[in-house]
């Protein structure tokens, strides 16, 4: 597994920070219908029982929301992926279709309401550090153009800053063309939701990617 360290700096502030970690070679598909349908089953519960004003009053959402005030981002602002993920849910928009792997992330982030990245990991070079975002730090997310990542959680390597709990980087994202997949799923209030999660992401990714020499880490 890549070496991934929590930086002392963004440590401080989030004491309770784990990292929930999985690496594992992957099948990328297009779509997986079986995914699909567990996953319209999760957004059909979210959307009949959930609220708006709801959302963020989720345990592990509102951890989230806590860290990022924490580090000195706004998370209404900034929104967390999953919080953004459940909003879209609870006001009835269909989800992306990207690739099953994608796709898995997703369901794993509404089952459990935890900001979870994903990575390729042939485009991370070197060791992975997880700190808090500079000013004019560059960075192209996912479907957004540049990020303004100053204060925000950010993991980076030897090249750059390539991910965070509110978008992933274009430079490392999944592609038909990733083999080795890298997930970490950022636990704001501790271990015991990240464990949770990082059993479920184990078992999703077998079911529906077919994972392969796995390797699984919690950092703190």
């Amino acid at each position: 597994m890549k070496e991934i360290i929590i930086s002392q700096n963004i440590k401080g502030k989030l004491p309770d920070l784990a990292l929930g970690c999985i690496e594992c070679d992957v099948v990328i598909s297009e779509e997986n219908c079986e995914l699909w349908q567990e996953i319209e089953t999760v957004c059909g519960v979210i959307g009949h029982s959930g609220e708006l004003a709801e959302v963020g009053s989720h345990p592990a959402i509102k951890a989230s929301r806590m860290g990022y005030r924490r580090c000195g981002k706004d998370p209404a602002r900034y929104r967390l992926s999953s919080e953004a993920l459940m909003r879209r849910v609870v006001k009835g928009h269909q989800l992306y279709r990207i690739n099953n792997v994608v796709d898995l992330v997703n369901l794993v982030s509404l089952r459990s309401g935890m900001s979870i990245g994903g990575y390729d990991v042939d485009q991370i070079s070197g060791p992975v550090i997880f700190d808090i975002g500079k000013s004019n730090e560059p960075y192209e997310a996912i479907n957004r153009g540049e990020l303004n990542i100053e204060f925000l959680p950010v993991f980076r390597d030897l090249i750059s800053a390539f991910g965070s709990p509110t978008s992933d980087s274009v430079r490392t994202s999944v592609t038909g063309k990733t083999k080795r997949f890298l997930m970490i799923i950022v636990g704001f209030s501790g271990d015991i939701c990240t464990l949770d999660t990082v059993d479920l992401s184990v078992e999703v990714l077998k079911k529906y990617a077919k994972a392969t020499n796995l390797e699984t880490m919690i950092i703190k």
